[in-house]
């Protein structure tokens, strides 16, 4: 049995739009922004099943978080509506670095 075909969710969908607020909801626990902001997403693709698929890496593969955060955001996103499934896959490639932040991340932790 094959793996369901993803596609990534266009920035107007309703469920893209659900799946982005349960993802803002998430924390670092060392820099007061959520995951989303901090631009740690680098992907977000949904199968027409509602299963989702989120790319995602930490501000450095030694951080802390790397054993919880992913679960983290598998329960967050598991709870959105319309959500059957969730895959989090972590990655280290792109590095993240402060470019990835959000506007209202660099506003909230005083880089603008």
């Amino acid at each position: 049995m094959s793996e369901p075909a993803h596609q990534a969710l266009s920035d107007t969908s309703p469920l893209r739009e659900r799946i982005e607020t349960a993802l803002r909801t998430v924390f670092d626990p060392e820099i007061p922004v959520n995951i989303y902001d901090l631009g740690l997403v680098y992907g977000i693709e949904a199968g027409d099943d509602g299963a989702v698929a989120i790319t995602m890496t930490l501000t450095a593969p030694n951080c802390p978080a790397a054993g919880a955060l992913p679960g983290e955001v598998e329960d967050r996103v598991q709870a959105v509506e319309g959500v059957t499934d969730v895959r989090v896959s972590l990655v280290w490639d792109p590095p993240w670095d402060r470019s990835r932040l959000s506007e209202a991340a660099r506003l909230q932790l005083g880089l603008m």
